[in-house]
């Protein structure tokens, strides 16, 4: 998830574990906590830009690495911290909770979150997108709430509990329309008569009401996009071409590099060739026609790959939602079913 919704969770659940001894200080050590997992972006500093992508959700967000944390950083702020009657063994078990809670809310998005590092697996829900405005705004209602009464009133953990329960509960009932979507899609593509082997349906931006699916047939991919709001009826499909031998032409498909993000995507990716650039369109994050009909017609995420002196040169296109604000009247136009 983005940075102020984890800022947000990690304040919350700080709030739950020790708000009524150590009051606001437990949502600051709380946030600062729920921030550390993504500090793993700064590995761009280290390395090239696609193991930075590839390695971003890895080992800082395991639980092996919150297991490792978690006392460390609660010896940190009871050293730090002029409240001597909390232990450092509380504040480990508020970092810990912090820590932890922040990658099990990435699992509930697309892109895939290492838990079980050292294990290559990455667990992905497709619950909710990556940014959220109903899952976030309500909890960060309830925390202001909560941080305007004394530490011992019991208005405060009461907003703190309504705003955690509220947040999660609004997980599962992405993961339920997500069940639901596929059901819906899965049952198109049949009265559609369109063959497919498995099929993907992640969230659209900032909604758990508008859904898009993306189906592998043989040779191509299928993709769709639905509201709850809309006619299941009038799905209307694209294909894309997988073209996965592509990568012979210009000698990636063996390299372990090229290997990686054939991983990462779980498969789900399509090919195009344009002189001695790949373009690799990673088809779990949708398709600009699903969002608006005035962007170009590709997929949000597209990596640009070159083989050089046997490395890869890799850059990514802008997803489309980074483009502009401009087509935002026409998607949510699409999000409520017209």
């Amino acid at each position: 998830m983005d940075s102020l919704t984890q800022i947000v969770l990690g304040a919350g659940v700080g709030e739950l574990v020790l708000g009524k001894k150590a009051g606001n200080k437990a949502m600051l050590w709380g946030a600062i906590a729920g921030t550390v997992p993504d500090l793993d972006v700064f590995g761009a500093l280290f390395t090239d830009p696609l193991h930075a992508m590839l390695n971003h959700r890895g080992f800082m967000h395991s639980i092996v690495f919150c297991a490792l944390f978690a006392p460390l950083m609660g010896w940190f702020i009871h050293r730090v911290s002029k409240n001597k009657n909390i232990s450092a063994r509380e504040w480990s078990w508020l970092a810990w909770w912090s820590l932890v809670t922040h990658p099990l809310l990435d699992a509930f998005t697309t892109w895939g979150t290492q838990l079980f590092w050292p294990f290559e697996y990455r667990v992905t829900w497709n619950g909710v997108f990556v940014i959220d405005p109903l899952y976030t705004l309500p909890y960060i209602v309830f925390l202001i709430l909560a941080m305007r009464k004394k530490k011992d009133d019991p208005k405060r953990f009461r907003y703190a509990k309504l705003g955690f329960y509220l947040s999660t509960g609004y997980l599962f009932f992405g993961l339920g329309m997500r069940l639901y979507s596929t059901s819906v899609f899965e049952s198109s593509l049949r009265e559609q008569g369109i063959a497919f082997d498995r099929s993907d349906v992640k969230p659209m931006p900032f909604t758990t009401f508008y859904w898009e699916c993306t189906a592998e047939g043989k040779d191509v991919f299928y993709t769709g996009a639905w509201s709850v709001f809309g006619n299941a009826s009038a799905i209307q499909y694209r294909s894309i071409p997988k073209q996965h031998e592509l990568a012979d032409v210009i000698g990636l498909s063996q390299h372990p590099d090229y290997k990686a993000l054939q991983r990462n995507a779980r498969g789900f990716y399509a090919l195009e060739l344009k002189g001695d650039t790949l373009e690799f369109h990673d088809l779990r994050f949708g398709q600009t026609d699903a969002i608006s009909s005035h962007i170009e017609k590709r997929s949000n995420f597209v990596y640009l790959l070159q083989l050089k002196e046997g490395k890869i040169i890799f850059h990514r296109k802008a997803p489309a939602i980074a483009q502009g604000f401009s087509f935002l009247g026409e998607y949510f136009g699409k999000v409520f079913g017209n």
